[in-house]
């Protein structure tokens, strides 16, 4: 039963790795509601884990950081902007691997331009949560399943000036998490589908000169999965809708050497949830007319995805003190050697009251002709982390060089 408790919940491990507080008084200040324990929670949150290990190297921004084969994830439009006329990566991210053996992102991505100022690209993420064991209530096995989780993309992006373009990517999500199962109470517990759309803008500026150096200065816009709810069985919830926006600047060093730093900054669009008034058993009051939930702060999170994705903004119960407390930042730095080999650290920050991830990251990147290979570690600094001691690997492929490489071998027979 253990096993089975943590595959059904590896995947929202990653937003809803706290409990939220429960509270008895109807009296409570603004600063008390800031301060409590009140995290955001999604379906499908397997959709925010960094897929990558070169921007999961540099705290996971990605909003402005250089175009690669992963950039569907962070970044569509950066795709005009890739340096390669092609790519693609291979990326395998083991999960919660301190506590189960068989829970694994795999991310499979890639690009290609059709010309100087299009691209187009895809991507595939495969959320496995492993084998579990159903029981009765009396312990006997009833079934296994091995749950799963998977968005397939399609993506395009173009260049709208020099130094400016847009990028617009359409998702399919589809997550089960039971096999068809049927409770006790005869209620089916269906796969949860869904569909929706990133939007991105990305700014890369020319070369200009800075305190003697060369350098390009980056900035991005994205909002993602911004699509319709899921459902399970009759409860509809949020998919994690997310607008992310970064900035940047890499120094142009010399021949051999670069150096780049880059930031983001991360809000869920999805209702924050209230506080609702408690009875003398700590069981939340209902209306006697209506029989919904009484709201002691905060606003009603049953509402639509547009309204949902405005409400974001103003509804915490805590008010606009909380509502920053929502906002995650994270800050990475990118050290490039004859663009061979790479130095990569960074750090992330979430508020102790919306989930309290903070982290530090480290990695190396090496390219040698078609081929390169990036890795990345993790270092909790508050809590635990289902990525902590784990070493997370991800395989590029440059198909201009494989096809400078053919020509090559073309001349000289």
């Amino acid at each position: 039963m253990q096993k089975q408790i943590l595959g059904l919940l590896g995947s929202s491990v990653f937003i809803a790795n706290s409990l939220l507080s429960q509270t008895t008084s109807s009296n409570l200040t603004t600063q008390e509601l800031s301060g409590r324990i009140n995290t955001i929670t999604t379906a499908v949150p397997f959709l925010l884990i960094c897929p990558d290990s070169r921007n999961g190297a540099m705290g996971e921004v990605g909003a402005a950081s250089p175009a690669d084969g992963n950039s569907i994830h962070w970044n569509v439009a950066k795709m005009a902007f890739a340096e390669k006329k092609s790519g693609a990566t291979i990326n395998v991210t083991p999960w919660l691997k301190q506590l189960v053996p068989d829970i694994y992102l795999y991310y499979i991505s890639g690009y290609s331009k059709i010309n100087k100022t299009q691209a187009i690209g895809a991507s595939l993420r495969y959320f496995s949560l492993g084998n579990i064991t159903f029981t009765d209530i009396v312990g006997n096995t009833t079934g296994q399943f091995r749950p799963n989780e998977f968005a397939l993309d399609i993506a395009y992006s173009q260049k709208l000036s020099q130094t400016f373009s847009a990028g617009l990517a359409l998702r399919y999500i589809r997550s089960n998490l039971t096999g068809n199962y049927t409770l006790t109470n005869g209620q089916a517990v269906k796969p949860g589908t869904s569909a929706a759309i990133d939007f991105g803008l990305y700014y890369q500026s020319k070369k200009f000169d800075l305190n003697g150096k060369k350098a390009i200065a980056t900035g991005g816009l994205v909002f993602s999965n911004i699509g319709a709810k899921v459902s399970y069985s009759i409860k509809q919830d949020f998919i994690p809708m997310n607008l992310r926006l970064g900035g940047g600047i890499k120094f142009l060093i010399d021949d051999y050497n670069t150096f780049g730093i880059y930031g983001d900054v991360n809000k869920l669009l999805v209702p924050t949830p209230p506080v609702y008034l408690k009875d003398s058993r700590g069981n939340d009051s209902v209306n006697s007319v209506t029989q919904e939930k009484i709201i002691l702060a905060g606003k009603d999170p049953n509402v639509g995805i547009t309204k949902g994705i405005f409400q974001s903004f103003n509804d915490a119960p805590g008010g606009s003190s909380e509502e920053l407390k929502e906002v995650n930042y994270s800050i990475g730095f990118e050290y490039w050697y004859a663009k061979q080999f790479a130095v990569r650290a960074g750090y992330f920050n979430e508020a102790k009251t919306k989930g309290n991830r903070k982290f530090f990251t480290a990695g190396i990147g090496l390219r040698y002709n078609v081929f390169g290979l990036d890795m990345a570690y993790l270092i909790p600094v508050t809590q635990r982390n289902p990525l902590q001691n784990t070493l997370r690997f991800t395989l590029t492929f440059d198909f201009d060089a494989f096809k400078s490489q053919n020509d090559t071998k073309k001349s000289t027979e």
